[in-house]
């Protein structure tokens, strides 16, 4: 018998590939079969996902770190949880777009001030926000990774501290952003379930997720807390002008396409 993935020789008995790790199917796949690799998966106690997401928070240098350095069978692989985070972002989405559309109606008022507007007077940039936002959710949280990756690589490599190259730092930032997502998705959903406003969601939301990013940093690069905190402001000012440049330019592209008239 050979192993379906890598060709290796298996004997009758091993369950697992001595080449490359794989596990070894003997059964068809069978609705029991995808039952138990579910419950594998997502929600035994012991499963990957859990256990990726509890140390993310305990101790978020080991999943990294080790993942860096070569441990990949513990925990969930980054981009695999990233993917899972970005479903989740995009179940979030269409909850919002097919249940809680009164949600998003803020965005007219936060815009204007002025409470609600006859459709005539209505700002353009009220209806494109909430448009845009929810329809390229899962666009904008991937193009963030290199942009968060590149504040912190920058950062950290002009402070002479140049252990991670810049991929391991998207590594490091698609762990932290893949985290928050699932975080942000889980908590948008209960909050608007329980009919509390998105902007009072996203308000609440907004402070944990810098906190939790200055908190993976010092972990990582085991520095103490004013280090950390003074390289995390400088993180941040990067990370919110390399931002807004970004917007800017696709605000000039949709302007000059046509799509945004202001």
């Amino acid at each position: 018998m050979n192993c379906k993935n890598c060709h290796n020789t298996l004997r009758d008995t091993q369950k697992f590939c001595d080449e490359c790790g794989a596990k070894v199917i003997y059964n068809r796949l069978k609705p029991k079969i995808i039952a138990q690799q579910i419950n594998e998966q997502f929600i035994s106690i012991d499963n990957k996902f859990l256990l990726t997401f509890i140390d993310l928070f305990k101790t978020p240098e080991t999943v990294i770190v080790g993942y860096i350095d070569g441990t990949r069978k513990k925990y969930i692989d980054v981009l695999q949880y990233f993917a899972i985070a970005l479903t989740l972002a995009g179940i979030q989405v269409f909850l919002i777009n097919t249940f809680f559309k009164d949600a998003l109606n803020f965005n007219a008022d936060f815009v204007h001030g002025l409470g609600n507007l006859p459709e005539n007077q209505r700002h353009p940039m009220a209806d494109f926000n909430s448009d845009f936002f929810t329809k390229y959710q899962g666009l904008i949280y991937i193009l963030g990774v290199p942009v968060s990756a590149l504040a912190t690589w920058l950062v950290y490599f002009m402070f002479e501290n140049k252990r991670f190259n810049f991929t391991e730092h998207l590594v490091i930032n698609l762990y932290y952003s893949a985290q928050i997502i699932i975080l942000t998705a889980f908590f948008s959903i209960l909050f608007l379930v329980t009919g509390i406003n998105y902007l009072i969601v996203s308000t609440i939301l907004g402070l944990p997720t810098f906190i939790y990013l200055a908190y993976v940093l010092k972990k990582i690069f085991k520095e103490d807390f004013w280090n950390t905190f003074a390289k995390f402001l400088v993180v941040m000012f990067l990370y919110f002008i390399i931002y807004f440049v970004i917007i800017i330019v696709v605000f000039a592209v949709l302007f000059i396409s046509g799509y945004l008239n202001i």
